[in-house]
Order: C-alpha cells, then sequence, then structure tokens
C-alpha cells in the first residue's frame, strides 16, 4: 500500500481504544448488487437535490444562514449562474443494508480519502478476489470528467495546489493523484503548494513559481478558509479570468446548513435526516454539528440519557441540530459509508469504521466488495 501512495495516515484506534492499521484489510465488508445499485441510485438523487438547493438558496438569498462573509455573496451567485465547473465530492452516509441510505453530511469542497477508495482497495480486490467486483469506477471518471473541461477551462494548463501546512501529506497525495487523473486527460498540470501562489500587481493575475499566469487551478483548500482573509479577495475578483477548482458556489454545498435547507425542501424525504438551523425544535435525540466543522470536531450527541461532545475550534459560525440516527454496530465498530461523485455521476464507495458515534480522525479505512454469484 506504501508503494501505491499511502504514505500518510496515523494509526487508527479499535473498539478498546488500541491503535489498529489506517488501512486495514483484515475484515471487509461485503454487499450484494441490488444493495449497491440501490445507494447508487439514492447518491445520484441526493446529489440533484443538493443542486436544487444550491439555487434555491441563491434565489432567496439566505447566505446568512451559512455563517459566510456579506463581500462573497454575490460572486457566490455569480459562480452559480455560469455553472463554474466542478470536479468531485463525497456523500457520508448511514447504511445498514435494511433501511435506505441516510445523508449525514456532504463532503462537497475538499474530500480526501480518493486514493483509498479509488486506487487502493482496488489493487485489493484484484489481489485477493479477482473474480469479484466493487463499486469503484473513480479512477476512470475522474480522467473522463477532466477530459470534459478540456473544452470549457480557458486553458489547457492547469495547476494544483495544497497546503503545505498539511504535515501528514494526505492532501498533498491526494492533489497528486488528482494531478495525475487531469494529466492522463491531456491536460499540462503544474503543481505548487497554496503558500507559495504569487500575484502580479501589474496583471492583477496569479502566478505561478515562474512568474507565469495561473489560468485554471485545483484547490484542497476549504473555500471558508480562503473567504477568511485578504488572499480571498484576491480570489473571488480573480474569477472567472481564473477558474478555481471547487468551484466558489461550493461553499454553499460543503456546508452543514445545507442538511436543513434540504429538509426544508424535502422534509420526510427518506434519504435525509430531520435538520434544523440553529435550535432543535422537536429533536429530543440529536447531533449538533458546527456548520464549517472538519474531522467530528465540536460535535455534540444528545441521546436516551446521554451526551458527549467532541473538543474543537469551529462553531463561532452556528450550528445545525440534526436527528441522531446512530451508525450501525458490526463487532462493535461502525461504518460510515463515502459515496463519491464525480461530475453529476455516483463513481464509487469508500468505508471508514470508528468504534465511537461520531466518525473522526481515529477511524480506520475498510475495503469492500461484491462477491460475483
Amino acid at each position: 500500500m506504501e508503494s501505491q501512495g499511502l504514505v500518510y495516515g496515523a494509526p487508527a484506534r479499535d473498539a478498546q481504544g488500541y491503535a489498529r492499521p489506517y488501512w486495514d484489510e483484515s475484515v471487509y465488508y461485503e454487499f450484494d448488487m441490488d444493495e449497491i445499485l440501490a445507494v447508487e441510485a439514492d447518491v445520484e438523487l441526493l446529489h440533484s437535490m443538493c443542486l436544487n438547493a444550491v439555487e434555491h438558496v441563491v434565489l432567496t438569498e439566505r447566505y446568512r444562514d451559512f455563517g459566510l462573509p456579506e463581500w462573497s455573496w454575490q460572486s457566490i451567485a455569480e459562480s452559480w449562474r455560469r455553472s463554474d465547473p466542478h470536479v468531485y465530492g463525497r456523500f457520508d452516509l448511514r447504511y445498514d443494508g435494511r433501511r435506505p441510505a441516510k445523508l449525514l453530511e456532504y463532503n462537497a469542497d475538499t474530500p480526501t480519502t480518493l486514493l483509498e477508495a479509488g486506487i487502493l482497495q482496488w489493487h485489493w480486490l484484484t489481489a485477493l478476489f479477482p473474480e469479484d467486483d466493487q463499486w469503484n469506477s473513480l479512477h476512470e471518471k475522474l480522467v473522463a470528467r477532466w477530459g470534459e473541461l478540456r473544452d470549457t477551462l480557458p486553458s489547457p494548463e492547469l495547476h494544483f495546489t495544497w497546503s503545505s501546512a498539511d504535515a501528514s501529506g494526505e492532501d498533498n497525495v491526494t492533489t497528486a493523484y488528482l494531478q495525475e487523473t487531469a494529466a492522463e486527460a491531456g491536460f499540462d498540470t503544474i503543481a505548487l503548494a497554496i503558500e507559495e501562489i504569487g500575484f502580479d500587481t501589474e496583471l492583477e493575475r496569479f502566478v505561478d513559481l515562474e512568474e507565469a499566469s495561473i489560468h485554471s487551478i485545483f484547490k484542497l483548500y476549504p473555500w471558508e478558509w480562503v473567504l477568511d482573509d485578504d488572499f480571498g479577495k484576491r480570489v473571488v475578483a480573480s474569477l472567472p479570468g481564473t477558474m478555481w477548482i471547487e468551484p466558489l458556489w461550493k461553499t454553499l454545498l460543503s456546508n452543514k446548513a445545507i442538511l436543513a435547507i434540504l429538509w426544508e425542501m424535502y422534509p420526510g424525504h427518506p434519504n435525509l435526516l430531520p435538520a434544523y438551523l440553529d435550535q432543535p425544535n422537536e429533536l429530543t435525540e440529536f447531533v449538533r454539528k458546527p456548520k464549517l466543522g472538519r474531522e467530528g470536531a465540536n460535535i455534540t450527541i444528545v441521546g436516551a440519557g446521554m451526551e458527549t461532545a467532541t473538543g474543537g475550534i469551529y462553531g463561532e459560525e452556528g450550528f445545525v441540530y440534526q436527528l441522531l440516527d446512530p451508525l450501525p454496530e458490526f463487532d462493535d465498530m461502525r461504518p460510515a459509508l463515502g459515496a463519491w461523485i464525480v461530475g453529476d455521476e455516483s463513481a464509487g464507495l469508500g468505508i471508514r469504521e470508528t468504534s465511537g458515534l461520531v466518525t473522526d480522525d481515529g477511524a480506520a479505512f475498510v475495503p469492500h466488495r461484491i462477491p460475483q454469484t
């Protein structure tokens, strides 16, 4: 696995709190094809519902519910109306094989575990179960999606950036993998850390280390961080002359406020959990999530006779309250399904499991297969 690029991943934790490998193939999950086809259809439906929700937010100008700076609102609307191109995202789902998949949250801007889901578990499958199948067309669909964007992006040159502040190397490797898929689609690709991006004040353009203008750039760096400083004002002003991927309108989908908007628009939908902005309303058992939280931070769980919380730095932007529907338990571990979307098509599955109620940075990645009977 290290030879395939898995050079990151601190030990995960097992049910007793002891270290377990981050990539753990001592167990795997097994699905039948009917289950996969059902979840695949759910994912594409959720994706279309999310796009409808963005349209609703833009039309009704509900940006304040998302805790976004007011100066960015008009630019978010313009990004949406231009249909600035998007590449990929990951839905985190609760699924137990008995009920429809339930949306827990949508990682629409900077999802990772892409290498694990797209490449590593495919190698595992072909090595151990070569006759079987897997929900996994990630690599092919990424290459095809970049191919579609060659006609819409302003240049055949495409930059890729991540933050060098990520000491684990995960962001760097994920970005490098996406860069590889874009190169396979015919782009000329250039990688540089986001801290190395320059700005030419005479040309009013972003430039790379060679002083070459940046026309299109993929960033594995959250929009809410971009919008939090003066650099972000230049980024937003550069649109669409410099095209940033994922696009600015994804600030709405990567924000957990979208969970409440979806429930307003589709109350009672079988793939959604009840969710509300800033108060639990009728919910007596719920998960309180910060709108911009990451890695399971600052989450409070209120259940029957119990309350537990995780630490962190998020929450000033406000919270979303979502019905508590605990992940199913198998051998004391709880799997969260990460279902991938590329362009507008479902593309694969990665599973992270943890012993607790919150899928955090102690989760292990576990492969899956679809037996061919």
